[in-house]
């Protein structure tokens, strides 16, 4: 029996409106190793399981984040399940070594045009500048983030040019770790965090008491 060694998160608020997301999510179910975790259907009402997902994490080698772009980032309940399940003390700071040694990739979309990602064109940017945030909280938690596997201008796209993502997509994951270029990544930078850059439960609960400001 083949063990479960990959946890994909996959987060799109209208799946219905999918064009390729939910290919690659369906393609990932197929996989025998793949654990998949649809959050949008698995949370409704934003109230995510913290002890499931983590769990979950804690078996896995790979960890995937599958999602189109929004607004230069991941969609809400993606944010909200960093927010929540990658908690001080368990996925980074003192004591938090779950997540230590394993490895975070990101599979996104995006509508517009590789093209227009440059600074001559409406997103000003090349689509790298907007990785940093992704790749700092793979290696605050102690995990390698691996070179994301991008679909850029998801709206007019040939299906010639889907099919072939989904072929890049499934062999990637079939075939971790046995990818050429991560020969080539060393191992994650060491970012402790002070217990001094931590509040206090007590500290929190007296600043609580002494505020009387509204805001």
């Amino acid at each position: 029996m083949t063990s479960t060694d990959i946890y994909l998160v996959a987060a799109h608020p209208t799946w219905g409106k999918s064009r390729v997301n939910r290919l690659l999510m369906e393609a990932a179910k197929a996989l025998p190793r793949v654990e998949v975790r649809d959050l949008y259907s698995s949370y409704p009402d934003y109230a995510i399981d913290i002890a499931r997902e983590q769990s979950s994490l804690a078996k896995a080698k790979l960890v995937v984040l599958l999602h189109p772009i929004q607004w230069y980032s991941m969609p809400a309940l993606q944010k909200l399940w960093l927010d929540e399940v990658l908690t001080y003390g368990w996925a980074y700071g003192e004591s938090g070594n779950a997540l230590r040694d394993k490895d975070l990739w990101l599979a996104a979309t995006t509508g517009a045009p590789e093209s227009s990602y440059h600074p001559q064109s409406y997103n000003r940017y090349s689509f790298d500048a907007f990785l940093p945030a992704y790749e700092q909280s793979a290696t605050l938690c102690g995990m390698r983030f691996l070179p994301p596997l991008i679909l850029h201008g998801v709206h007019s796209i040939e299906k010639e040019a889907v099919a072939q993502h989904l072929h890049t997509f499934t062999h990637c994951l079939q075939n971790y770790p046995e990818w050429p270029e991560l020969a080539k990544l060393g191992s994650c930078p060491n970012c402790l965090v002070p217990k001094e850059d931590r509040p206090t439960v007590e500290n929190i609960k007296a600043d609580t008491k002494t505020d009387t400001r509204r805001e």
